[in-house]
């Protein structure tokens, strides 16, 4: 197909703007929805792949989680050299074939090495998302760009949990990942009709083992960066133990798994209302009080509520507004912790952010296993969990800030990348 070249006025001839956006956000949303429409099918899908133990079958969230964070440490890499659209459409490729692969497994090792392909094939598009958004817009017309997308991809963890359960109740569960195969197809098609390469030929860089290792070398030695990047792991930790955890929380421990859907809904609503507020306060108020003060709410609410369940007092009301209360503080906290970490190494920016998701996600993904096989019929593995990695997380964010919270001036000991922005924000 003959494509225009990109202009700084038309940065993708292919599509209009808001077709643009609507691209953007659909790639996002490809990660959230393969995720969240399983929670509803955990149960159907471990009968039929003969699981016998409810707790397995949280594996099915967690391997897809661990192929979408290993593989992100190598997209932002092969993409400068290749070009961002092959990239892309091999990712998505994988997407799709491994759609297909799981909604024809017949066997548990089947299904998760599935997932994990899915997931590898997801992290592409998850980092060309951000990557073609970046070369297509800077400043504030790339934050426009990134705001409208949020704003469409937020809806899909409100949305998809339903979707899965609509799908449960009046087909098989294979169904969902027909959804899946399907979505990865017109994402497929979309991109190889309307999609121009963004990347400048001037551009593209040879990849050198050697400026890999520096990089990864000055991210792994910033104390910043490293300080931030445990803490947002810790905090993911949490995320990904809850949404593998949340079906049988609300089957088992309060026999209410027709609630669970709207619940879900409504948690990841206060989750995407955070996100929303946060893009509405953080330039007034600044990265570090937004964040720090974020992260004291999220620690006290998971206190306050293994408490709860320690005392004895826990019932889904108290599980639904805590764990609520507590996903609206992680939304204002874990968006700013990964803006901080990449701070003192904007200069190797995209291997600093495929280190960052892969250490992140990873080491979100081993967390949530550890709270997902502790389930024991009752929230307390889970609660104790979310206090103690709120703990853990308070404790690298005082590592990076050299034992100083709302510091506005950014800790000491770095100096910012040129270009980059003031750590004082």
């Amino acid at each position: 197909m003959a494509v225009l070249a990109p202009t700084p006025e038309n940065p993708h001839p292919g599509m209009g703007f808001r077709e643009f956006v609507l691209f953007v956000a659909a790639m996002m949303g490809t990660n959230a929805i393969a995720i969240d429409s399983m929670l509803p099918a955990l149960p159907a899908i471990g009968k039929a792949l003969g699981i016998d133990t409810a707790n397995h079958t949280q594996l099915v969230i967690t391997s897809y989680l661990l192929g979408f964070g290993v593989a992100q440490i190598i997209y932002g890499t092969l993409a400068d050299r290749f070009g961002r659209r092959p990239v892309l459409l091999v990712g998505l490729v994988i997407y799709t074939l491994a759609s297909v692969g799981a909604s024809f497994a017949w066997s548990f090792e089947v299904m998760l090495t599935a997932r994990a392909l899915q997931g590898i094939g997801a992290a592409a598009i998850r980092i060309l998302a951000v990557t073609i958004v970046r070369d297509c817009y800077s400043g504030r017309q790339m934050a426009r760009v990134m705001s409208l997308a949020f704003i469409v991809f937020l809806s899909v963890p409100i949305l998809a949990p339903s979707i899965g359960q609509v799908i449960v109740l009046f087909a098989p569960w294979r169904v969902i990942f027909h959804l899946l195969c399907l979505l990865g197809v017109v994402l497929i098609y979309w991109t190889w009709r309307r999609l121009p390469e963004t990347l400048h030929p001037e551009d593209r860089s040879p990849i050198s083992l050697a400026g890999i290792r520096h990089a990864f070398g000055l991210v792994f030695r910033t104390r910043v960066t490293v300080g931030y990047m445990l803490a947002m792991t810790m905090a993911m930790g949490g995320l990904f133990g809850f949404i593998s955890s949340a079906q049988q929380v609300f089957a088992d421990t309060f026999q209410a798994e027709r609630f669970f859907t709207l619940i879900f809904a409504i948690i990841a609503f206060f989750m995407a209302l955070s996100s929303l507020v946060n893009a509405r306060i953080v330039e007034r108020l600044g990265m570090r009080r937004v964040s720090h003060a974020a992260l004291l709410g999220y620690m006290v609410i998971a206190l306050l509520h293994a408490g709860v369940v320690l005392a004895g007092f826990e019932n889904i009301v108290t599980f639904s507004i805590l764990q609520a209360a507590m996903m609206f503080f992680f939304g204002l906290m874990v968006s700013n912790f990964n803006a901080m970490a990449m701070e003192p190494v904007g200069h190797v920016a995209g291997t600093a952010s495929s280190a960052l998701g892969f250490v992140s996600t990873v080491g979100g993904a081993l967390l949530s296993f550890l709270l997902g096989q502790s389930f024991d019929g009752t929230t307390r593995p889970l609660t104790v969990g979310f206090a103690t990695l709120s703990v853990f997380a308070l404790i690298f964010v005082l590592f990076a800030e050299r034992g100083r919270l709302f510091n506005v001036h950014g800790a000491a000991g770095y100096a910012p990348s040129p270009g980059g922005s003031s750590p004082g924000k």
